[in-house]
């Protein structure tokens, strides 16, 4: 692949370990900062699909955003282990060391690795209303189960989206969502849960008058 990494940077590129038949939902991003609301929706997600684990895959970059100023991988990967702070979700940079970090292909790579686990993509209801824009997002919804997260002011949005209404026969009612791992895809669901105004962008702008590792203590 040509890429070097330092001694130090290598431990966050490791693939995650996972056991035959565990259920674990990929929560993909910048993660610019990480912040309080990812780890709200993580273990959201643990709880109401029944996962074993939450993956925070930490992108080197988002092809849809301006990454000019954002900090480098190991420095965002140290602050969102800490923003985690949870036994279950695990943080990892892998896909920096990948041919191509598009979701797409980290997807069809983790299953190709991990055959026998049930994997479930996590986005938030703001990333599925712009959702057509992915790379080869028809595919993406073929691969793996999505579970949609609440986030302010974009259920309808969510709703309306290219993708929601290109799946519409898919969606599974969020009374069900304990099921969607093992479903075979295409299969999402949109789940409702108390909501935070908290967001990567705002945190950038100083707008929330507090850090991410001071907002991650007032979570549960």
């Amino acid at each position: 692949m040509g890429k070097k990494f330092s001694k130090r940077s290598a431990q966050h590129l490791k693939v995650p370990i996972a056991a035959p038949n565990m259920r674990i939902g990929l929560l993909g991003g910048s993660f610019n900062p990480a912040h309080a609301a990812h780890r709200h929706i993580s273990v959201a997600a643990l709880k109401r699909l029944g996962l074993d684990q939450v993956w925070w895959l930490v992108s080197p970059g988002n092809p849809l955003k301006d990454a000019g100023k954002m900090p480098n991988l190991e420095a965002r990967i140290e602050v969102a282990r800490e923003v985690a702070h949870h036994p279950k979700i695990v943080v990892t940079g892998f896909e920096a060391a990948r041919p191509s970090a598009f979701t797409v292909d980290t997807i069809g790579f983790l299953k190709r690795r991990y055959p026998s686990v049930d994997c479930v993509g996590l986005m938030g209801a703001d990333n599925l209303a712009s959702f057509h824009r992915w790379r080869e997002w028809e595919k993406l919804f073929g691969l793996v189960p999505i579970a949609v997260l609440d986030r302010p002011s974009y259920r309808l949005k969510a709703r309306a989206s290219r993708a929601a209404q290109r799946f519409a026969f898919a969606v599974l009612d969020e009374s069900d969502a304990r099921g969607l791992a093992s479903m075979g895809s295409p299969a999402w669901t949109l789940l409702s849960l108390p909501l935070s105004s908290l967001s990567s962008t705002r945190l950038r702008g100083g707008m929330e008058g507090e850090s991410p590792r001071g907002s991650r203590r007032q979570m549960p």
